[in-house]
This record gives C-alpha cells, sequence and structure tokens, in this order.
C-alpha cells in the first residue's frame, strides 16, 4: 500500500489550515469571507471542490445570525400603503364610530306590541286630540276663505279619519276579546276550542260594522260609495272602445 509523502501531505493540509487555523504568519485567524477572489480559487484548486464547498458552508453556517422576521410589525409606525393597489381618493385616516339608529317598533329591547296594553297606557292622548279638534274647529269659523282654511279643513278631515280608524281598531279589539272570553268558556265546560280563520273574523268584523252603519243611519251613503269604487275597478277591466 503505497503512503503519502509529506510533502504532498503538507501541501493538501496547507490551505485547510489557513481556512481553519487561521493565517499562518499571524495570530488572527483567517475566515473565507476575508479572503480574496484569488485566494479562494487558489484554495479550490488544492483542496478539490468538495472540500472547498464543506469549507464554505460550514464557514457561513457560524456566522450566519439567527433568522429573524423580515418585517417586525410595530404600532407606532406609518400605515404602508401597497404601490400595487391604487389608493382611493377618500380614505379613512382616523377611525370613526359609526352610529347605528334603532327604531323602537322594530328592537326586541321594547317588547312585544300590545294593542290593548298600548292603548290603556296612552289613554291620555285621546282627550289632547279632542281639544286639538275643538282648537281647529275654532280657527275654522275665524278664516272664511283662502289657503289657510283649506289646510285647517285638511287637518280637520285627517283628524276625524284618526279618529274613526281608532275606533274601528277599538270594535276590532272588542270583538276578538269577547271571542276569546267564549273559547275560555267552551273549554271550562269541556268542549273543544275552536279558532276562526282570519277570513272568518274579517266576515264577524264586516258584520259589525254594518250594524254600526245602520244604527247611525250611514249604510246607504257606504253602500252607494262601495258600488262606485267597485265600478270604477270593473271599468278598468273592460276593453277600451275601438273609435
Amino acid at each position: 500500500m503505497l503512503k503519502a509523502s509529506p510533502s504532498a501531505k503538507a501541501r493538501a493540509e496547507g490551505p485547510r489550515r489557513a481556512v481553519k487555523g487561521g493565517d499562518v504568519t499571524g495570530d488572527r485567524p483567517k475566515d473565507a469571507s476575508d479572503m480574496s477572489f484569488e485566494e479562494l480559487l487558489r484554495l479550490q484548486s488544492q483542496v478539490g471542490s468538495k472540500a472547498y464547498k464543506q469549507l464554505v458552508a460550514g464557514n457561513s453556517a457560524k456566522t450566519r445570525s439567527p433568522r429573524q422576521p423580515a418585517c417586525v410589525a410595530d404600532k407606532l409606525r406609518p400605515l404602508e400603503m401597497s404601490a400595487k393597489v391604487r389608493v382611493p381618493f377618500l380614505r379613512q385616516v382616523v377611525p370613526i364610530s359609526k352610529k347605528v339608529a334603532r327604531d323602537p317598533r322594530f328592537d326586541d329591547l321594547s317588547g312585544d306590541y300590545n294593542p290593548e296594553v298600548f292603548d290603556k297606557t296612552y289613554q291620555f292622548l285621546n282627550d289632547i286630540r279632542a281639544k286639538e279638534k275643538q282648537l281647529v274647529k275654532k280657527q275654522l269659523k275665524k278664516h272664511r276663505s283662502g289657503e289657510e282654511r283649506e289646510k285647517l279643513q285638511q287637518l280637520l278631515q285627517r283628524m276625524e279619519q284618526q279618529e274613526m280608524a281608532q275606533q274601528e281598531r277599538k270594535q276590532q279589539q272588542e270583538l276578538r276579546l269577547a271571542l276569546k272570553q267564549e273559547r275560555r268558556a267552551l273549554a271550562q265546560q269541556g268542549h273543544r276550542p275552536y279558532f276562526l280563520k282570519k277570513s272568518e273574523q274579517r266576515q264577524l268584523a264586516l258584520a259589525e260594522k254594518f250594524k254600526e252603519l245602520r244604527r247611525s243611519k250611514k249604510l246607504e251613503s257606504f253602500l252607494s260609495r262601495k258600488r262606485r269604487r267597485n265600478a270604477g275597478k270593473d271599468r278598468r277591466h273592460l276593453p277600451l272602445s275601438t273609435e
């Protein structure tokens, strides 16, 4: 078996000693990053490509700093806008708390609507409306003609319509209450409760309305208006005359 000569062995270990142990002439260790390009080429030709790559990889691993994030988030730094996305002309610079409107009619915090409880709670409004109606009538007597009289007449007509609608709603509530009491009495007697349909409830309400109109002697005027309204509806479905 052939043995390598001492001179060849020294030539092979010379560059390694220069990289690992430092420079021969000086005490300071010489790293691969401190060597010139000519010295690196000379080292590669002396130790070979494989050993040279191992030496360079080992030195770079020692000198490499621990991995840090590329960008450290800082709350105090200014907002950085991307150049790839077009910045809007109107943008929100300072966050503004949005005011949310709350409608008590459709909010669960206000509870469920009960017409009977509502009428009892705001029953005092009826007296206020009656006083306002009397005041409008007095003002109407003072203005014999003109635009102000027309406004007062429209206001009085609207108040009367609201009063009629309130009375009709009250009658429907009384009818529902009477039906509820009747069902409760039948249930106490052992009968099976029967719940009316909406169409049947409308028929009962219409019958009560006819009775009220007959008592007040306004049934004929109501029926005449109803006939004119139905005739106008039927006239719309008739074919147009081809004259």
